[in-house]
């Protein structure tokens, strides 16, 4: 599917917005304080629209090739940060960023470390949420957004001409430009003041002792003192035992079926990162539920029990919601409609007692030292990373589900899927997937 003219115009204010959006709420955890940044007056970012116009252009093609695209999305964004610092250092004679304090940078304008951070970014906005702003664009009838669309560009070029009159010191009066241009500054002001006054309302319900902090530029909203992150069983310290479990899990599987057939084949539940959503829920669920036993062999039992009940819960909701099968025990001995065998629920009971008397003592020591106000901030973002990635995978097995059974696209969003997810892709994420009972090859 080819986008049109329109489609990167809308992409373009969209992603310079929410460009808008990001800066403000780093600036507000960076210093505490509203500070109202920006080129131009309105409450736009240019250089994140331009950069993922480029990126939503480019790496279309690589859906099967994540690591092109990582690398195709570092090499656009350096190049534009490159271009973009030096142009705004001629143009206004400061600079808007400088890495001249960073290792590994070039004349201050561009860096290794920003690089990189900036490529996951641009990758994870690509593959996580550009899919849904498509999905939402085409909501709206052509007409009405063909109308905003013009009055946007309208209102971007007067914002763009007298910003550079400002540059330029050129004297001519321009009043209605100019007084336009002056309601986006204060649109862009209450906007900026409204999204620092949530963040600082977020920070000070969960740390009141942060009210008797001034904010300064080192530490942002504060220190949190005299307290521990995720300390015991909270739902902190769930959702990062969640993210492990998927974690190791995935690669505990893939490790496994490689030394047993000499294959190395994808084990994991999500599109994008090598995450076992059954592993993940299971780890949770475990510690949750046994982490205050101390006998073995109660903990063998209520392992061995849980783990085959998650286990044929998890087989059922996937046949039923997806319309798929991604594992079949049906010829391994003692095996129940092919969902879960004694075997394995053997061997969720003998994990259940290696997770809570070794395991999870050792990954719950290193998340209590993250600092608090990180840790949550990364718990949030963790959430929020999953929920859309668990969207996105759904959607798009449901799509390969339907070509599979000869459904042609009816609309835009299904020519998207069908380009940005093609039955490759998903075939090499889940190699055992099923439908309808048969195995996908």
């Amino acid at each position: 599917m080819k986008y049109t003219i329109y489609d990167y115009a809308m992409f373009f204010f969209v992603y310079s917005f929410i460009g808008y959006l990001v800066e403000e709420i780093f600036t507000a955890f960076r210093y505490g304080r509203f500070i109202n940044k920006g080129f131009l007056n309105g409450p736009l970012c240019p250089i994140y629209g331009i950069t993922m116009v480029l990126i939503t252009n480019n790496l279309r093609d690589l859906a099967s090739y994540p690591v092109f695209q990582f690398a195709e999305a570092v090499i656009l964004i350096t190049f534009i940060e490159y271009i973009s610092g030096m142009f705004l250092k001629k143009v206004i004679g400061v600079r808007l960023w400088d890495y001249s304090e960073v290792k590994w940078n070039f004349r201050g304008y561009i860096c290794v470390y920003a690089s990189l951070f900036w490529g996951i970014g641009a990758l994870a906005g690509f593959w996580l949420i550009h899919p849904f702003i498509f999905f939402l664009l085409q909501l709206i009838p052509a007409t009405v957004k063909n109308i905003v669309l013009i009055i946007l560009l309208v209102l971007f070029i007067l914002d763009v001409l007298v910003t550079v009159a400002a540059i330029i010191r050129w004297k001519r009066k321009i009043k209605l430009a100019k007084n336009v241009v002056r309601q986006l500054k204060y649109v862009r002001f209450h906007i900026g003041e409204k999204t620092f006054q949530l963040i600082q309302k977020r920070m000070f319900l969960a740390f009141p002792e942060l009210q008797k902090e001034i904010p300064s530029k080192e530490t942002g909203f504060g220190i949190i003192r005299k307290r521990v992150f995720a300390q015991g069983m909270c739902f902190e310290k769930v959702v990062w035992i969640f993210l492990t479990s998927a974690f190791v899990g995935d690669w505990t599987e893939t490790f496994y079926i490689w030394f047993q057939s000499d294959r190395f084949l994808s084990r994991s539940s999500l599109l994008y990162g090598t995450f076992s959503i059954v592993w993940g829920l299971g780890g949770a669920l475990a510690s949750a539920i046994l982490y205050s036993f101390r006998n073995k062999i109660l903990i063998f039992v209520c392992g061995f029990l849980l783990g085959g009940v998650f286990e044929y819960s998890c087989s059922v909701f996937t046949e039923v919601v997806l319309g798929t099968t991604f594992w079949n025990y049906s010829k391994m001995p003692f095996n129940l409609n092919g969902r879960v065998n004694l075997m394995f629920c053997l061997f969720w009971g003998l994990l259940s007692i290696v997770w809570i008397k070794i395991l999870y003592p050792a990954v719950s020591r290193p998340i209590e030292k993250v600092p608090v106000l990180i840790g949550k901030i990364m718990t949030q973002l963790v959430i929020l990373i999953f929920i859309l990635n668990i969207l996105i995978s759904g959607i798009a097995i449901n799509r390969y589900v339907q070509r599979v059974h000869g459904e042609e696209a009816k609309n835009r969003v299904e020519q998207f899927l069908d380009t940005s997810y093609p039955d490759a892709l998903i075939e090499k994420t889940y190699p055992n997937i099923r439908i309808d009972g048969k195995l996908r090859k």
